[in-house]
């Protein structure tokens, strides 16, 4: 039994603890660490997109001043464990799409050794690429299971024939683009090679030090507890850096030639658009069969996708379609077309976010189609339990977000004809869509509570805070588990020597690392009582039954968008956004609330900008840096406001908490198109939504 403070720390809008340490420039994140003499490493990348080198000429780079290694294929040091060919970097001549290592210089600064890797002259046996995904591909196949290990494909009834006897059907095709997740920190890794301890450590800007280090070890042959991985301040990640990637590789490579010295390797912002992942493009089907009155009778969600020939990553953007509404009869389907592309991976919401983008909107043309309000026809689809299971929900409050958030908004009373309000120059438009997202729970993260002669409980977990404000949201709870108030507190994270921890990703950490701390002090109470005494300390490992099992456990909300197109240009204007979600408790509201709106402008900047262009003749992504990358920024945000219902999720975990990081872009970017369909009449089913689509 623990005492409870007076004051609990949970659910208090506190100011992260790092924030002082941020703003002032006093945080150090990867690339910052002052090591003793460090090296640089540079690279060199394949400039075609398939093919084999042929040679590589390092006189002239070996000759610079300050040059210390030149790495190639030849004489790369062989790796221990390369079946994931992501980590197989410098293995072999092979050359599997543009921008792949093929060489590397490590050099006394960073300007020789971007001097140097220009100078390396690689000669290439080119071979004929494809880059181009297409709704036909002749390559196309069928994964064995999507992302988040459920199968690819999915029915129940009789879908086809439902759709035939349907007295409505809406069967549309949405395209979405290839995105590339953009933190404010690029990807960065600095590497340090113990020759005489045989120990490897790197400072990386990771989502996962744990999850790095059993990658890299694996890699290199190494026992994993010959491998630390430090990173406490990590500037963003959205699914990026949620994994190792091959500059992790490349880096503790450059530091095993030149053993003592720290190598310090940064990606520039255009290598990251080949290196660590993108959000693939998207072909979906959308196929809706309904009565008069909008009541679904059967859903079919087909999806083409790309992938990388020497890497399989499927997105799972039809599984939402699996749960979202009632609809006896279902089908959802996905396919990959291998490309000789850089390897996709998690982007913010992988999944769910271009997946609700097809469903909300194949949704709003069911509601024009019968004439019913896009809320109402929401309504009237809600399933009683979940219709993919049959289980029961642990939560479900999607109904109360809808009505709330259509009061809050001001949605009532709007006059349903597409285009029929003008202000001057402007066409004005409504327009709706539901969110969701799974509750994740990754258990096995262990914390450790140690009690010290400053008389506070100091708390540890190899957790990452990516800028969420984990730190602070882990000691809120650590005090209130505890019972203690926050000064008495202190949580370290974000390195390998503290107890292991699940990745920062699907929205999972709070929870996951929340249950290990709550089971660490319960373990920390029962041995040491009260009045511990300094020197006291226990473990507390999360388990593996955190969420009540036979209960189906999702996140919901609503998104409101107001939007103006100009009837001349075709420019677009969002004035408002209202996003109300149920995500169960909420441990910061400050810091969940900069969370949900951080999703809303990324899903705002969804809709309107995001767009990876590659060249199908030499199979790069032309637009590859923030000068042609579009984003939104403040002038494109007006009035954004989020909000939650109150409450918790008894089945959920011991903090009744549900993730709050990603819902807030799933379901925005079909609220902006639906809006945009409202204020026009022109229904624009590829994003982004740009100007010239709305002349026509």
């Amino acid at each position: 039994m623990t005492t409870t403070p007076s004051t609990p720390s949970v659910g208090r809008p506190l100011t992260r603890l790092e924030g002082e340490a941020k703003v002032t420039g006093l945080a150090p994140y990867a690339y910052e660490y002052a090591l003793t003499d460090p090296l640089y490493l540079g690279p060199v990348l394949s400039t075609v997109a398939r093919g084999r080198v042929s040679a590589v000429d390092t006189a002239r780079a070996e000759e610079l001043p300050g040059v210390r290694a030149v790495l190639t294929p030849a004489n790369a040091e062989r790796l221990a464990d390369t079946e994931d060919r992501e980590f197989a970097v410098l293995q072999s001549d092979e050359v599997s799409f543009r921008g792949q290592f093929v060489a590397a210089v490590v050099a006394d600064t960073p300007e020789t050794a971007r001097e140097a890797a220009g100078l390396v002259d690689v000669a290439y046996e080119t071979l004929a690429h494809d880059v181009t995904l297409t709704a036909d591909h002749p390559r196309l196949y069928r994964p064995e299971a999507v992302n988040t290990g459920v199968e690819a494909y999915t029915e129940q009834g009789a879908p086809d024939a439902a759709l035939a006897r349907a007295a409505v059907v809406v069967d549309r095709t949405y395209r979405t683009p290839m995105e590339h997740n953009n933190p404010m920190e690029p990807h960065t890794t600095v590497a340090l090679w113990d020759e005489g301890g045989g120990r490897l450590t790197l400072y990386d800007s990771t989502q996962g030090a744990h999850p790095v280090r059993h990658t890299v070890a694996g890699v290199f042959g190494l026992d994993p507890e010959r491998v630390r991985v430090v990173a406490p301040y990590v500037g963003g990640g959205f699914g990026s850096k949620g994994s190792a990637h091959a500059h992790n590789v490349l880096a503790a490579m450059a530091a095993r030639a030149v053993p003592g010295r720290p190598v310090k390797f940064a990606l520039t912002r255009q290598q990251m658009f080949s290196l660590v992942g993108y959000r693939t493009p998207t072909i979906q089907r959308l196929r809706l069969g309904a009565d008069r009155d909008g009541r679904l009778d059967a859903v079919v969600h087909d999806v083409v996708e790309q992938t990388s020939k020497i890497k399989e990553f499927a997105e799972q953007s039809g599984v939402c379609t699996r749960m979202m509404y009632a609809a006896p009869h279902r089908r959802t389907t996905h396919r990959l077309a291998p490309l000789d592309a850089p390897i996709p991976f998690w982007m913010r919401a992988p999944g769910e976010a271009p997946g609700m983008y097809a469903l909300e909107s194949a949704m709003d043309e069911l509601a024009h189609e019968c004439g019913v309000d896009p809320v109402e026809l929401r309504l009237r689809n809600e399933p009683p339990v979940d219709p993919s299971t049959g289980e029961p929900w642990s939560d479900r409050a999607l109904v109360r977000c809808l009505r709330e958030g259509a009061e809050r908004f001001g949605w009532h009373g709007r006059d349903p004809a597409p285009g029929a309000r003008r202000e001057g120059d402007w066409l004005v438009g409504t327009g709706v869509a539901s969110a969701m997202y799974p509750h994740m729970v990754n258990p096995g993260s262990v914390a450790e509570i140690r009690y010290g002669e400053d008389r506070r409980y100091h708390v540890g977990i190899g957790a990452a805070d990516i800028g969420t404000g984990a730190l602070t949201a882990l000691t809120q709870i650590a005090a209130d588990a505890l019972g203690r108030p926050l000064s008495e507190v202190v949580v370290s994270i974000g390195d390998t020597d503290l107890p292991e921890a699940s990745v920062a990703g699907g929205s999972s950490g709070t929870t996951s690392w929340g249950a290990a701390l709550v089971a660490a002090a319960r373990v920390f109470r029962a041995e040491h009582g009260e009045a511990p005494a300094p020197g006291a300390s226990a473990h507390g490992t999360a388990p593996e039954d955190t969420a009540t099992p036979g209960y189906s456990q999702y996140s919901f909300g609503a998104h409101f968008v107001e939007a103006r197109v100009h009837a001349d240009t075709g420019e677009i204007r969002v004035p408002r956004m209202l996003g109300l979600f149920s995500v169960g408790r909420v441990v910061n509201p400050r810091t969940a609330r900069s969370q949900f709106l951080g999703g809303m402008v990324m899903g705002l900047s969804m809709a309107l900008y995001e767009q990876s262009v590659v060249d199908p003749a030499f199979g790069h992504v032309v637009n590859h840096d923030l000068a042609q990358y579009h984003v939104a920024v403040h002038a494109d945000v007006s009035g954004l406001e989020a909000d939650w219902l109150e409450g918790e999720d008894p089945h959920a975990g011991p903090l009744g908490s549900r993730g709050v990081g990603e819902i807030g872009i799933v379901g925005t970017a079909a609220a902006v198109a639906n809006a945009c369909h409202h204020a026009t009449g022109v229904r624009v089913r590829n994003l982004p939504l740009t100007p010239d689509l709305f002349l026509r």
